[in-house]
């Protein structure tokens, strides 16, 4: 009886734990995403905003596109 509680315990524990890292792993965190906009090895400019970095990398993406316009060898990635 007590073996059978002993794993209905650990059971239990173990759902807790993966319900808790389900948690953290479908949340979308937001942090401090940088967009780093060069030509060649010289870095012109960077812009960093706070956001999931799914958003980032479309804002970045929105921004190389720009900086293409006034200087066709250059590029920006997120960093």
């Amino acid at each position: 009886m007590f073996v059978s509680k002993l794993k209905l315990l650990n059971m239990k524990k173990l759902f807790l734990l993966a319900f808790v890292a389900a948690s953290f792993t479908l949340t979308s965190c937001k942090k401090d995403w940088t967009c780093e906009c060069k030509e060649g090895s010289t870095v012109d400019f960077t812009y960093t905003q706070k956001s999931t970095k799914a958003s980032a990398k479309t804002w970045c993406e929105a921004w190389n596109t720009t900086y293409k316009v006034s200087t066709p060898a250059g590029s920006c990635a997120l960093k």
